[in-house]
């Protein structure tokens, strides 16, 4: 091996230290940790809502939903999904909520008629 390849190699083992360094010395602030929390919570609800509340609604309606019309969330306790039946649906309205602390549906309403509605 030659003067010229050992020495590239000593630089490019100084710079891959010093990303290291870098990287590992990096701390989160309380801040960060807070917010990084709060979005991986706010993830799980609206995902877990994704899954139950349209096999709810289609269950009670016979009409399969997709996309909601309309969310609305604390980003911290529940999450509620809202949607507007189409030409061909069984329903004009549904809206259901879930909570995390119940870890599941806490409301569903379909066209004004509350059929499930649990207490926190």
């Amino acid at each position: 091996m030659g003067e010229t390849q050992k020495l590239m190699i000593a630089v490019a083992g100084v710079f891959v230290v010093g990303f290291l360094l870098v990287g590992a010395s990096k701390e989160q602030t309380n801040e960060e940790k807070e917010a990084a929390s709060q979005i991986r919570t706010l993830v799980a609800m609206q995902e877990m809502a994704n899954q139950k509340c349209p096999k709810l609604i289609e269950n009670k309606t016979g009409s399969q939903v997709f996309f909601p019309s309309k969310t609305d969330t604390d980003k911290e306790t529940y999450v509620t999904l809202e949607w507007v039946g189409e030409a061909g649906d069984n329903f004009k309205t549904a809206s259901c909520t879930l909570h995390q602390s119940l870890g599941g549906v806490s409301k569903l309403v379909i066209d004004d008629k509350v059929l499930i509605d649990k207490k926190i």
